[in-house]
């Protein structure tokens, strides 16, 4: 039977509706806590759920909580706020990039990781098996010693680089897959290592139709874009309204550029909403959760229309059927 994973239960894919496809909900990262940066640290549980509440009411029913276990996760927050809300949350098995590593493990972490110093200790000091054996349990048995599951694992990666740890979490995170059938997202930070990645990935016999690279509107690139949507991976747009790092124009232009050369199956959208400057309730009034629906979707259906396609068809397909093909569990083929 085809199922997607929640926080609350497995679900059907034509239950899960409406998807933003990354965000951060509560996360209290060891590394920016060290650093002193609130901006990065979500930990207000009751402001979260407002935003949460936005997007809801603009008509969203399901949301992918980003958030691996090094940067902060709070999975008991999360299952509330989501309950609260009455969205559908899909959890994150895995690792980010190697760079948030040199932090301490939080005692409470401890039980289930092992009495490790650091995140890089963990990581580099663990077999492959180890590891792998983590994020399985993850996925089958919860989260951080709870019953609440993840529907995802995760890697990641730096700007312009993979360093040795980071290409070990990317062979744990394949191996992993093959022994839950969970999709796999990639962080590449500034939308860079995408091919690098997925030639690990393809060393380890992943069919790339399983794979979402995350942040390709930091790296706006067609040529690139194209060498990973011809093997079947997913590309996703999780930037939606950092114009910081370029006009909302360059964004849906790659995205309709892409739909034309007949990738529409293949492209996810998300906010990665990460600082409580970019939440709505806050006390910063960004433009919050709700924005995506509110706002940039009527824009995006508009220039689909204008360029000759069906812009609502397009919505769609972008926000409802293709989150529910990636989220899919795979079916398990052993040896």
């Amino acid at each position: 039977m085809k199922f997607i994973r929640t926080f609350d239960k497995d679900i059907s894919p034509d239950q899960l509706g409406l998807t933003n496809c990354h965000e951060h909900i509560v996360c209290r990262p060891a590394y920016w806590i060290e650093k002193k940066v609130d901006d990065l640290l979500l930990d207000d549980p009751e402001k979260s759920i407002l935003d949460l509440q936005d997007f809801v009411r603009f008509g969203g029913r399901s949301i992918v909580d980003a958030t691996a276990i090094d940067y902060g996760r709070d999975v008991n927050a999360v299952y509330e706020i989501s309950k609260k809300a009455g969205v559908q949350v899909v959890g994150t098995a895995g690792f980010n990039k190697s760079f948030l590593w040199d932090t301490k493990v939080p005692a409470h972490l401890k039980p289930i990781i092992g009495n490790f110093e650091t995140y890089k200790d963990w990581v580099e000091l663990s077999s492959i098996e180890q590891l792998v054996d983590h994020v399985v349990r993850e996925v089958t048995i919860g989260l951080e010693g709870t019953t609440i599951k993840a529907g995802q694992v995760k890697f990641g990666t730096g700007y312009n680089s993979i360093t040795p740890l980071e290409e070990k979490t990317i062979r744990v995170i394949a191996r992993a897959h093959k022994l839950t059938g969970a999709p796999i997202h990639s962080h590449c930070e500034a939308g860079t290592m995408a091919i690098e990645q997925m030639k690990i990935l393809l060393s380890e016999d992943i069919n790339m139709s399983v794979v979402s690279f995350g942040h390709m509107d930091r790296n706006i690139d067609l040529y690139y874009y194209e060498k990973l949507a011809e093997t079947g991976a997913y590309l996703s747009f999780d930037g939606l309204g950092k114009n910081k790092y370029g006009p909302e124009s360059a964004r849906i232009d790659a995205i309709i550029a892409l739909i034309k050369m007949g990738y529409e199956n293949q492209i996810l959208l998300g906010g990665d909403t990460a600082r409580k400057t970019y939440y709505k309730h806050y006390g910063y009034y960004g433009l919050g959760l709700g924005w995506m629906l509110e706002t940039w979707l009527p824009r995006f259906v508009d220039q689909c229309n204008r360029a000759g396609l069906d812009g609502k068809q397009l919505a769609q397909k972008l926000l409802v059927e293709n989150p529910a093909r990636y989220l899919t569990f795979r079916e398990i083929h052993h040896d």
